[in-house]
């Protein structure tokens, strides 16, 4: 959820438990993700390492990372904590089984301090995650489900009436919009509630006078241009820290207090520690905001957006006190491309049809959203445009923004590379590394085995996307580097390279021994009627792929392609059937986009129906 509380300033918002906590605790106004989605910010709350830096950045990826990286509650268990976690791990790495038995003496549905194990007396730490404001609950369940399952733990007066609410201007102002905004603000109160019941545990325990109690979500709320989305409606959390009397020394600020300096998720865990007095152990990204000598305020926070489900991306952003930089590198997709998972909901399906009948209805930010494609830099002023609607990229600034903007420009890559961020090496390209050295990325960038990409070339060619022509790509379609190779792919397209001669030479590549660079082509030279059977011959073969993530690059182009790929449906279909009822991310990721290219060919599929997820969420 987004910091849509009433402590925050929401007159929407019905949160008296937490309004009332925000009396005493400190209220940090710039608070933020490590990206928009949760196994990667979740993976970076639990090792305090940015995703990017860490190879977790993919959404549901797998990817392994270093022994030596560890879940900071193994550091507090080592120092006598009892440590439970209350169900949701999502911790986005094939290392996740060893972080969750490390870090937790208990991970489960019951998980408490109250746990037998705990000793008496023993010290604690203890994590609760609510599921009720999660995107299943407010925007992709049957809205009677929702009524069912969380509306109805609410009392009326506590219920949103949607002609009473007020939609952001992003979205068309309709009476369904009205409605699924209503359906967002009653779960967040019914999630105030259960903030409410753990509270009042610790009172009843007599605990509360010794516990330091934080407040936060995992990214920005469920809603469309919210999640996924590097504006602060999807990077930005509400973030509440209480001291009991006895520690007020720790806090640094008074109680009721708003602190506005930068913090991120990465800063969480070695903030946790440094005030239970254990040492840092090195590795950590993040540095601690609380506590006697902690660190200086952040200049930057930075953010990552990278493949979700079945969607891929890439995309970074740079955030100081008032600016926000986004450096869009796939900018021909739009940013509300198909994804099954959010397309079942009505409101982007609402969103999705006022766009295509009455586009002259929108607002620029609405329109914006909802295109076919984006700008590949955009620039905020938070300040004067807290709903990043704005785009101040081609438009008159201020001599105060123009002085921002160059310095972003010039300190995102400087950021970036003090980061380390894996971002622009494609995700087949990532195992390929793994395999071959058989070790992680990060110790494989970082020079630890034989081999090691030229990451500094990499983002480079990436660099060259959006501002640059096709002239300048060519020498990259012959680089020995295959994800040079791919993003020069990536370069011309996006530079409008439709000659024949560009395009011939792009069709070199549907041969290429790289996955990434020839479906890339592929995906692209499909629409073109002279390269079209090549094209969806290349997808449709690399559908027989071992590797889900290739077969998943495949099958997302012949999405993409649509009625121009209408001689794969066989193929799609035998792969949406092998994949439909499999376990696992992968399959349910190659479901999603079969299904979603059968659908669009008017071929029969099962309906979704993601109200039957555990209700816990998936563990």
């Amino acid at each position: 959820m987004s910091p849509t509380l009433g402590c925050y300033g929401d007159p929407q918002a019905k949160t008296p438990h937490l309004d009332a906590f925000a009396k005493g605790a400190i209220q940090f106004g710039n608070a933020f993700a490590a990206a928009p989605v949760c196994s990667p910010s979740r993976s970076c709350l639990i090792t305090g390492v940015l995703p990017g830096s860490l190879g977790t950045h993919q959404m549901r990826s797998a990817f392994p990372i270093p022994e030596t990286v560890h879940g900071f509650p193994f550091y507090l268990r080592k120092a006598g904590y009892f440590c439970t976690n209350n169900v949701k791990t999502d911790y986005n790495t094939e290392s996740a089984h060893r972080l969750v038995e490390e870090s937790w003496d208990v991970s489960s549905q019951d998980a408490h301090w109250r746990n037998p194990a705990r000793k008496p007396g023993q010290p604690f730490f203890a994590v609760f995650n609510d599921m009720r404001t999660h995107q299943s609950r407010s925007m992709t369940w049957p809205y009677q489900v929702f009524q069912e399952r969380v509306q109805s733990e609410i009392t009326s007066d506590q219920v949103h009436e949607p002609d009473q609410m007020k939609v952001p201007p992003y979205y068309p102002d309709t009476p369904l919009l009205r409605r699924e905004v209503a359906r967002y603000y009653d779960c967040v109160s019914a999630m105030d509630q259960q903030v409410g019941r753990i509270l009042a545990e610790l009172e009843a325990d007599g605990l509360a006078e010794d516990t330091i109690v934080f407040f936060y979500s995992d990214h920005g709320s469920g809603m469309p241009r919210h999640k996924r989305l590097l504006y602060d409606t999807g990077m930005k959390v509400p973030l509440l820290v209480k001291f009991p009397k006895k520690y007020q020394p720790l806090a640094l600020a008074l109680p009721g207090s708003m602190d506005d300096r930068l913090v991120q998720f990465d800063d969480f865990g070695p903030t946790v520690l440094h005030l239970a007095g254990i040492g840092l152990p090195q590795g950590f990204t993040g540095r601690p905001f609380l506590g006697p000598g902690s660190e200086p305020p952040r200049k930057y926070v930075y953010g990552t957006r990278d493949r979700v489900d079945e969607a891929f991306d890439t995309a970074r952003s740079l955030r100081d006190e008032r600016f926000l930089y986004i450096r869009n590198y796939l900018p021909h997709l739009s940013y509300s491309q198909a994804s099954v998972y959010c397309d079942v909901g009505e409101i982007q399906a609402e969103i999705t049809r006022v766009h295509r009948e009455t586009p002259e209805s929108l607002s620029s930010s609405a329109r914006s959203y909802a295109n076919a494609s984006r700008s590949w830099e955009e620039f905020y002023d938070c300040l004067a445009d807290p709903l990043n609607e704005h785009n101040l990229i081609g438009s008159i600034r201020s001599a105060e923004q123009e002085a921002a903007l160059e310095r972003m420009r010039r300190d995102f890559a400087a950021e970036r590379k003090k980061v380390g961020d894996l971002g622009a090496l494609p995700e087949s390209h990532m195992w390929d590394w793994i395999r071959k050295e058989r070790s992680c990325m990060r110790e494989i960038a970082d020079g630890k085995t034989k081999h090691s990409p030229d990451l500094d070339a990499v983002w480079a060619a990436a660099d060259l996307v959006g501002l640059s022509t096709p002239e300048t790509f060519g020498p990259l379609l012959d680089s020995q580097n295959p994800a040079v190779r791919y993003w020069g792919i990536i370069g011309l397209r996006n530079a409008g390279a439709i000659s024949p001669e560009w395009l011939s030479r792009v069709a070199e590549r549907l041969h290429d021994p790289s996955s990434d660079v020839r479906l890339e082509a592929a995906s692209w030279l499909g629409s073109f009627e002279i390269y079209r059977e090549d094209s969806v011959a290349a997808l449709v073969t690399a559908l027989q792929d071992p590797d889900w993530w290739v077969a998943l690059r495949a099958c997302r182009g012949i999405e993409q392609l649509g009625k121009n790929a209408s001689t794969a449906v066989g193929a799609v279909r035998s792969v949406y059937e092998r994949n439909v009822h499999l376990p696992g991310d992968g399959a349910m990721f190659l479901a999603f986009s079969s299904s979603a290219f059968l659908k669009e060919m008017g071929e029969p599929i099962r309906p979704w129906d993601f109200s039957k997820e555990p209700a816990a969420g998936k563990p």
